[in-house]
């Protein structure tokens, strides 16, 4: 699991791949690469959480509820109160790079009030439009 990196650029990449930010999740944040895989998608995000990158989080997750407006605030204020510590990848099911849709199944370790916490949760991830070509979004967890 990740521990300790930084919010630099070319510092380590919060989801745990061993890449500095600039090679891994940031040209994500920043639109200037998409997610080739559901994995890489899921790893972006989890990136996305800790550097609070909270317009990449609503891009990726078209769907949610409530006003972007809504989300915008309900996001910042989750970023501001959750420490984010190391990502698993348990599993992944299909989600490839000529997949439509795949899960991945990981483990995120947080603090939040004081608390040291393990998120685990197996999310399915989608095409846009159910197209080939289409960037992949977050749909919802399965558990």
């Amino acid at each position: 699991m990740a521990s300790g990196f930084a919010k630099s650029l070319t510092g380590p990449c919060p989801c745990g791949s061993d890449c500095k930010l600039d090679q891994c999740c940031g040209p994500l944040h920043a639109g200037r690469r998409r997610a080739v895989t559901a994995e890489q998608l899921m790893r972006s995000r989890y990136s996305a959480y800790a550097l609070a990158q909270v317009e990449y989080l609503i891009v990726t997750h078209p769907d949610a509820a409530g006003t972007s407006a809504e989300r915008r605030h309900e996001l910042r204020v989750s970023c501001r109160q959750t420490r984010w510590h190391g990502l698993k990848v348990l599993a992944t099911n299909d989600g490839g790079s000529d997949d439509l849709e795949g899960t991945v199944c990981f483990e995120a370790v947080f603090s939040a009030g004081g608390s040291r916490q393990v998120l685990r949760e197996n999310s399915l991830f989608r095409r846009r439009d159910g197209q080939a070509t289409g960037e992949w979004l977050y749909v919802r967890p399965l558990d």
